[in-house]
C-alpha cells in the first residue's frame, strides 16, 4: 500500500509521521509549509506499508518546463526515506519498485534527496539506489553537561569564556515580533556572505515557522548592552535539535556571541531531554570555515552526509536538458548539478 498526503491533510500527515519511532522535525507538515510558501514546490508525504515494513518520505514536487511534468526534491535541510519494521533488502526492493511506479503515475521525472546524517537513513537505501557520500556533519552529544563541554575543543572553550567575560547574555523564547529582529540580522549576514537570492526568506516564511511549528522551534539570541547581536532559529522534535538558520552583527563577531549561544542552546537541550544537537556541515559539504566553526563544538562527531540522484523518465529528462540548452546560451552541459536542466 502506498499513499500520498497533501499539505491540506496536515493533521493526518503529522499523525502518520509521529507513528514512526525515529521521526524528526524535517518530516512534519509545518516544516515543509514554510518552504512551500518560499516557492520550493508542493509538499507531499509518501507513506508505504507492506509485509511488516513501513516507510515515509517527504518531497517537494516542482513544475518543469514541460507542461504537466514534474521533478522532486527533499525539502531544505535533511530527509530521505525513513523505514520502520522489517527492513530487509527484499522488503526495501518491494518498497523501491512501488515508489518508482508511483513516481511514474505522478509524472515525476527525477528525484534529488539529501539524507539525514543523524538517522543514518542513507544506509538501507544502498541496497536499491546509488547513494553518494559527501562530507561530514557535526552533532553534539547532549548526554550530560560534562560531555558537552569535554567534546568542545579548547580554542572554542576559550571563545565561549571570552563571550561571557565580555558581557554577552544568551536568552531564548518564541515570538513573532522577534522574527523581525532575526530577519534584519540574518539578511545582513547573507549580504556580507554574498548569498544567493534563495537564502533570503520573506515574512510569510517566518510567520509560518511561528504558527505551524510553534511546538518545534525556539529563538536563541545573544544580547550585548541591551542590543541583540546574534540570533539562531533552533528546531527540535522527538529528542533531536537542529541549528536551522543563524545570523550575527559583524561588528560584534569578535566577541564570539554565536559560540556562547550554541553552547547555551546545547545545555538547554540537555535540560529538556534532547539526545543530539545537529549543527550540519560546511557549504556544499566542504570542510570550509563554516564546517570548522561547527566542528569545534564536538571533536568526536562523525556523521556522514549523503545524497541520492534518481531519474525515473530518462526520455523526458533528456528533453528537459534539450529545452534548457536551446533557451539558455550560457547553459553548462558539463555541470555536475542535478537535475542538469536546473543547473
Amino acid at each position: 500500500m502506498i499513499k500520498l498526503y497533501k499539505l491540506s491533510e496536515a493533521e493526518l500527515w503529522d499523525t502518520c509521521v509521529k507513528s514512526f519511532t525515529e521521526w524528526d522535525v524535517y518530516y512534519l507538515s509545518g516544516y515543509v509549509k514554510a518552504f512551500h510558501l518560499h516557492g520550493d514546490g508542493d509538499p507531499f508525504l509518501l507513506y508505504f506499508e507492506d509485509n511488516g515494513l513501513r516507510a515515509i518520505y517527504v518531497f517537494m514536487r516542482r513544475q518543469t518546463a514541460l507542461a504537466g511534468v514534474f521533478d522532486s526534491i527533499t525539502p531544505y535541510g535533511y530527509g530521505g526515506v525513513l523505514f520502520e519494521g522489517k527492513a530487509t533488502d527484499e522488503n526495501i526492493k518491494v518498497f523501491w519498485n512501488a515508489y518508482i511506479t508511483k513516481m511514474h503515475e505522478e509524472n515525476i521525472v527525477d528525484n534529488f534527496v539529501r539524507y539525514h546524517p543523524v538517522l543514518k537513513n542513507a544506509v538501507p537505501m544502498k541496497a536499491v539506489s546509488n547513494v553518494i557520500e559527501l562530507g561530514k556533519t557535526i552533532a553534539l552529544d547532549l548526554t550530560s553537561p560534562e560531555i558537552i563541554w569535554d567534546n568542545i575543543i579548547s580554542k572554542n572553550r576559550n571563545m565561549i569564556r571570552k563571550a561571557e567575560k565580555n558581557g554577552i547574555e544568551i536568552k531564548h523564547e518564541k515570538g513573532l515580533d522577534l522574527f523581525k529582529d532575526f530577519r534584519r540580522i540574518y539578511n545582513a549576514t547573507m549580504d556580507k556572505d554574498n548569498a544567493e537570492k534563495y537564502y533570503y526568506f520573506g515574512e510569510a516564511f517566518y510567520k509560518s515557522i511561528h504558527q505551524d511549528l510553534n511546538d518545534n522551534y525556539e529563538l536563541f539570541y545573544a544580547v550585548k548592552d541591551g542590543q541583540i547581536v546574534a540570533m539562531s532559529i533552533i528546531l527540535y522534535g522527538n529528542k533531536q535539535m537542529h541549528y536551522h538558520l543563524s545570523g550575527s552583527l559583524i561588528e560584534y563577531r569578535n566577541l564570539a556571541p554565536t559560540n556562547l549561544l550554541l553552547y547555551k542552546a546545547a545545555l538547554w537541550g540537555f535540560e529538556y531531554g534532547f539526545k543530539t544537537f545537529h549543527l550540519g556541515g560546511g557549504v556544499g559539504s566542504g570542510e570550509d570555515n563554516l564546517f570548522k566553526f561547527k566542528a569545534a563544538f564536538n571533536k568526536n562527531s562523525d556523521y556522514q552526509f549523503s545524497i541520492g540522484k534518481q531519474i525515473f523518465e530518462q526520455a523526458k529528462y533528456d528533453e528537459l536538458v534539450k529545452i534548457r540548452k536551446e533557451t539558455d546560451q550560457n547553459f553548462d552541459e558539463t555541470s555536475s548539478f542535478f537535475p542538469l536542466y536546473r543547473a
